[in-house]
């Protein structure tokens, strides 16, 4: 049977009285739906509207919903069915081993831009950088999940986060209180179409050792293609990358000169894309040096440009 948009009739989760019925009920529904994880994420959905974590679902599933439980069951239920993500309908999602909240102005950050943070870390610790300061620029933060993982992972890191979004700023700032390092970053509301930095920043002479973004890369006409979880559901500003999906991979090309002596510029990319993100990188800074990294699906996720080595290194 196909996905459908459309949220089932409300009457579909009839009531239920234990745990194990709603995750049965549940995964029923969303296995009619086209789901292809029906009961794991049945009892994502059951544990997260009981208030519980799914492992509890082993040890109690006989014990007994109240009413309120039971409707908000089968409210997460139906919004699943109808494709809203499951790490919107719980309001966070995992990544890189931390929890970071979620809102409607930010990007879902999915396990893929990991290889960004690998990639990043790997760079950054031939250069010892765990062990100095160091100042990191990340554009279009979203829910800060890139800024604040590098941060918790780099204890002498400070950070900057842009996004346009004031909703995105609010939840980024959360998750920086979240994971302890709030007075190590620094969140600005900024149209980066016209600049990666403020004028005043700009102006103050500011320097990054590293510069990171997860960019919108989507060509504007592949966007209604995307699967409903993504189109309907992600902020579009965070996944139109403009004709040739390549808009916001110039804007930060403008950016290289405001990496330091050593600093690296560590963008996110689309499956086929890396050739020409690279390409266009190396063409305003020539002769940098160029890195990659892969997905678990083989495809290069992640494109790193240094370009200005550290004074002494060949």
């Amino acid at each position: 049977m196909p996905p459908s948009e459309q949220a089932p009739p409300l009457d579909v989760v009839p009531e239920v009285t234990t745990l194990s019925e709603a995750v049965r009920r549940a995964a029923d529904m969303l296995r009619a739906a086209g789901l292809d994880e029906p009961l794991s994420e049945a009892r994502w959905l059951v544990a997260a509207a009981a208030g519980l974590q799914a492992v509890d679902l082993l040890v109690r599933g006989a014990c007994a919903l109240d009413a309120e439980t039971a409707a908000r069951v089968a409210d997460f239920s139906r919004r699943r069915a109808a494709r809203e993500p499951l790490s919107r309908i719980i309001g966070h999602r995992a990544f890189y081993g931390r929890d970071f909240a979620l809102s409607p102005g930010t990007l879902d950050p999915r396990p893929d831009t990991e290889v960004l943070i690998d990639l990043a870390l790997e760079l950054l610790d031939a250069q010892g950088g765990r062990q100095r300061p160091l100042s990191i620029l990340d554009v279009g933060t979203g829910s800060g999940a890139i800024l604040v993982t590098l941060l918790a992972e780099l204890p002498h890191a400070a950070g900057i986060g842009i996004d346009i979004s004031d909703d995105a700023l609010v939840t980024a700032a959360g998750n920086a209180a979240r994971h302890g390092i709030s007075e190590r970053t620094h969140f600005l509301r900024h149209d980066v179409t016209h600049g990666v930095l403020p004028p005043d920043e700009i102006a103050a002479g500011r320097q990054f050792d590293l510069i990171v973004s997860n960019p919108p890369y989507i060509p504007t006409e592949d966007v209604t293609r995307l699967e409903p979880e993504v189109r309907l559901h992600d902020p579009h500003a965070a996944l139109d990358g403009g004709l040739d999906g390549l808009d916001f991979y110039r804007v930060l090309a403008s950016a290289l000169p405001l990496l330091g002596g050593g600093g690296w510029l560590v963008v996110e990319v689309g499956a086929g894309q890396a050739e020409e993100v690279a390409r266009l990188l190396l063409d305003t800074a020539p002769g940098a040096t160029l890195r990659h990294a892969l997905d678990l699906a083989g495809h290069t996720r992640a494109v790193a440009v240094q370009p200005r080595r550290l004074p002494g290194c060949e």
